[in-house]
């Protein structure tokens, strides 16, 4: 029994390593797809139903529609509000400064969990949700502006997303016994609603690419999506929500490397000293809810 445990436990996090990496590198793809004339919502829309339709057969072989719970309706929608807001705050903001402002998730999910699932909160958690907090008006502070609010839409994109992204994490946790196929499927197809949503808001047209184009943002929800869904649900449905938040943290060295060699983008020293206390924070809450 112990040898399973330690089995599972390492298939888990090596299943969160696995998707904090692809989600710290997805940006490059995205960026590429937009320079070649499909936005970062038009792309959502077309791998997540990509990804959607591939799943689609098991989701009606597990008779997915006539168990429909509200858990399965919100995770669709918190994970449909997390994949637009943060793809589209990869394209429109720095990738550091909106990959350090989304991971203040692990802060929100934390008191989430303590919220909704009793997971235990200690004095010191509280503490390290101060300091976070400081991190991002560090982060966010400008003197020319004054009261630290984020300064552009990659930032409040990014904020929004990380909130979205902790209702996620939550709910996955708390699913933990429904079956793969039936979360993959709310997260996929509620990715796909919302993502038609925003184009409908925006009246935006079909974007004038070429096949080469439709069938890359393809390829990436059949090839890219599932494979980081399926990983990122199983971690999370077998581990506390406190450790698989400091595990996904590891998206941010990613992408740090990644930035640095692909892009001209460098933060300032406010940047830094923000994005280090938010770090710092979501790796000692995780820590002092281990107690």
């Amino acid at each position: 029994m112990m040898t399973k445990f330690i089995s599972e436990n390492h298939l888990a996090t090596l299943s969160l390593l696995f998707s904090a990496s692809m989600w710290g590198l997805i940006w490059y793809p995205l960026r590429l797809l937009d320079e070649a004339g499909m936005s970062a919502v038009w792309a959502s829309l077309v791998m997540y139903l990509a990804a959607g339709l591939a799943v689609l057969p098991f989701m009606i072989k597990q008779r997915f529609f006539g168990h429909i719970s509200t858990d399965l309706i919100w995770l669709g929608i918190a994970a449909g509000i997390t994949n637009v807001a943060f793809l589209t705050a990869l394209i429109e903001g720095e990738i550091m400064r909106v990959m350090l402002l989304f991971y203040l998730s692990p802060i929100w999910s934390v008191l989430l969990g303590r919220w909704w699932l009793g997971e235990k909160l200690s004095p010191i958690a509280i503490i390290m949700f101060c300091l976070a907090m400081l991190g991002s008006l560090i982060m966010l502070w400008n003197p020319d502006i004054g009261w630290p609010w984020p300064t552009g839409l990659g930032d409040w994109l990014a904020l929004i997303g990380s909130i979205a992204f902790s209702v996620n994490n939550v709910l996955a946790r708390k699913l933990g016994d429904v079956s793969m196929t039936h979360k993959v499927g709310s997260i996929w197809w509620g990715a796909v609603i919302i993502s038609a949503l925003v184009l409908i808001l925006q009246q935006s047209s079909i974007p004038i690419v070429n096949e080469i184009v439709w069938l890359s943002a393809a390829a990436m929800g059949i090839f890219g999506m599932i494979a980081m869904n399926i990983a990122v649900l199983y971690g999370l449905a077998k581990m506390p929500v406190y450790r698989s938040a400091v595990i996904m943290l590891f998206e941010l060295i990613v992408a740090a490397i990644a930035a640095w060699f692909l892009t001209n983008e460098v933060l300032s020293v406010s940047e830094w000293i923000g994005g280090l206390l938010i770090i710092s924070a979501g790796y000692g809450v995780a820590r002092a809810e281990q107690v």
